[in-house]
This record gives C-alpha cells, structure tokens and sequence, in this order.
C-alpha cells in the first residue's frame, strides 16, 4: 500500500512540474513574439530548466533546454515584423548559449546528487551492518558467561571431591581446566564491557584512590604468573625509593583492570630471568604510571595501532590474545581524562651491544586535588 500512494504521490508532483513548466513557457513566449527581436526574454526560460532538473528525468530537462533554445533563435524571424541586426543574432546566440550552459551545470549537479545519495545509502547500509555486528557480539558475548561459569562451578566441585575422590594427577588436570575456562570468561568478559562502552560508554564509580596502593595490589594478584615464567617484578618511585602517593579522582575497579592489563602484557612479552619494572612518578598536574619490560620493543609499523580494537601485531613480541586488553585500557585512561601511550626503551649505553630493548606503555591522571588532605593508606 505505501509504495502505491510514494508512486502516485511522485506521478502528480512529476504531473505539477510539466504543467507549471507549459504555462511557464507560454508566458515567456508571449512576451518573446509580442516584442521586438531587441528585447531578449529567453533567459527566462532558465526558470523552466530549474524546475524540470530535479522533477524530471535528464531526457525531459534536456528536451525543455533544447526547446528553449528553439524557441529563443525562432524570434528572430517569427513573426517576422522587425529586421533582424547582427547584435540581435548575437544576443540571441549569448541567451543560448546560457541556456544550454545552465542545462549542463544542471545535470552535472544531478549526477552529483544522485553519486551523494548513493555514497550515502551505502554507507547507512555499513552502519546497520556494524549496528548488527555489534548487537550480535554483544548478545553472544553475554550468553557465553553463563555456561562457562557453570563449567567452572563443576570443575572445581570435581576439585574439592564433591563428588568422590580426585587423584594428584586428576587434580593437576581439573586445575589446568579451570584456568583455562577462567581466561575464556575473561575474554568474554572484557569483548562484553568493549562492546558496552563503545555503545553506552564507560561509566565510573569515582573516588581518591592511589595509584600506587593499586599497583602492588594488582601486582601481587600477578605474582603466580610472573613466577611461572621467572619474571621479576620491581616498583620505582622516581627520584626516591620510598613509596610515594598518587592520588587521582577514579574507578578503583577499572583503574586495577588497566594495570592487569599492562602488567600481563608486560610478564608475557619479557624473557625468562627478564625484569618488569613499574614506576611511579608523582606530578604537579599529572600522576604517572609506566610499565616497562625487558622484552623485543616496538617495531614502528605497530606503534600506531597498539591500541586499536583487535590489534594484535605481526611481530614476535605480539602474544596470542584477543587484542582487546589495550583497547579497554584506552579506554579506561580516556574516561579518567587521562592519556595512555606506548614506546621502545631508549638504549642504554652501558649495556652490551646484544642486550635486550623492552617497551614501555605508561599512562597519565589527573593529580586529585585536595591528596594533601587525605589519610595515608597503610603500608
């Protein structure tokens, strides 16, 4: 039904347009044949090729600017009352030639128009394409959490001997797939809260906490996986090595995910035996956190892209994963109205010309105005 009444509705309005475009004719021919060849009204006709461009097909416009010029030549002779002078003959070819000027300049800008309407229903289709997408992952995302938690919740039954007795080897097993399921939930968990960000934002629960009460903390929740590749974990705190306060107004919760993040990041990318150093470095403006490890650095061509959505790199420093860990960590920083980055290590001249590079990606925070008022943490 819609589709009949959009075809009637465009035959009348295409109906109205010839017929204003007759009468419009008539009136300039009038007053063309009832004047002397002097006086020029053909440029009135741009009127009509106005009206027809954007009503009418491009045969139409092109046949009221061919009539147009027929008609605008034809005084000349028509009624034939009035000689006919060489600077009429040139008027006449100047109204002409703006005619069909105007004629091309129309249809060019239809084909503009019509590029631009096509440029645009494509991309509206990308749009829900990626809207879709988007509601997909997050839904399936979402549905995912469920299971896995259930998988757990029964491994580690198994593991507790719920339901009978467990031998060391069985053990050691269930323990294998339990953090197995637990890394896939935090996948999950960390596609789930991108996809939520990216569609509500990220929205934060704020308040004074240190910077560098949270560090140690995520750091020693870290301490079995750095153990198991032999990676040692040390804090510096700038010019001292006291530990210092960082006070910022943020999340607790997210800002710990930040420092999972780079700090998983950097225990992977660092060799056996190799060292992950956090420093802590109080401002002025800024709080500021770095994370460096000892590992192959950043080649130029992955600099750019570290914190892209799903980027995981070519080179070997990249690790399996799902490359989101740094995107949500931008993410984070960005809603704390803090700025996150990465680079290489500058070289050091007193090591070895073979010695390893390492990166660092650091990130920084507003300073918490009022930190001098606030009670200290315990050690």
């Amino acid at each position: 039904m819609l589709p009949l009444k959009l075809t009637t509705f465009k035959s009348d309005s295409r109906l109205r347009t010839f017929w204003l475009i007759v009468g419009f004719f008539t009136v300039v021919v009038l007053l063309e044949f009832s004047s002397p060849p002097d006086y020029v009204f053909g440029y009135l006709y741009i009127g009509p090729i106005l009206l027809a461009n954007p009503r009418l097909s491009r045969v139409a416009t092109v046949r009221v600017t061919i009539g147009a010029c027929i008609l605008t030549i034809l005084n000349l002779w028509v009624p034939g009352l009035y000689a006919v002078r060489a600077s009429t003959i040139a008027s006449r070819l100047i109204a002409i030639l703006s005619l069909v000027v105007t004629g091309v300049l129309c249809d060019r800008n239809r084909i503009y128009q019509e590029v631009l309407l096509q440029q645009q229903a494509k991309l509206h289709a990308h749009q829900k394409l990626d809207s879709v997408r988007e509601d997909f992952a997050s839904t399936l995302t979402h549905d995912l959490k469920t299971p896995l938690l259930g998988a757990i919740e029964t491994l580690q039954a198994f593991q507790r001997e719920n339901f009978g007795s467990v031998v060391p080897a069985q053990k050691k097993v269930l323990a294998t797939m339990i953090k197995s399921h637990q890394t896939s939930l935090q996948i999950v968990e960390t596609l789930l809260d991108v996809y939520r960000n990216d569609m509500e934002g990220l929205k934060l629960q704020l308040a004074p906490v240190d910077l560098v009460a949270i560090a140690l903390d995520v750091a020693g929740e870290l301490t079995a996986l750095a153990s198991s590749r032999r990676v040692y974990i040390s804090f510096n705190y700038g010019e001292s090595d006291f530990r210092k306060f960082l006070w910022v107004y943020g999340d607790a919760f997210q800002l710990q995910r930040v420092f999972a993040n780079l700090l998983t990041n950097a225990i992977n990318h660092s060799p056996r035996g190799g060292k992950v150093e956090v420093v802590l470095e109080p401002g002025s403006s800024y709080q500021t956190a770095k994370v460096m490890d000892v590992g192959a650095g950043i080649t130029s061509e992955e600099l750019p892209h570290l914190f892209e959505r799903f980027y995981q790199g070519h080179s070997d420093r990249q690790a399996k994963g799902s490359g989101l860990g740094l995107y949500l960590s931008r993410q984070i920083i960005e809603a704390h109205s803090g700025i996150i980055w990465a680079e290489n290590k500058p070289p050091d001249p007193d090591a070895a010309s073979d010695a390893l590079g390492g990166a660092i990606f650091g990130f920084k925070l507003p300073v918490y105005p009022f930190q001098t008022s606030l009670p200290l943490p315990d050690a």
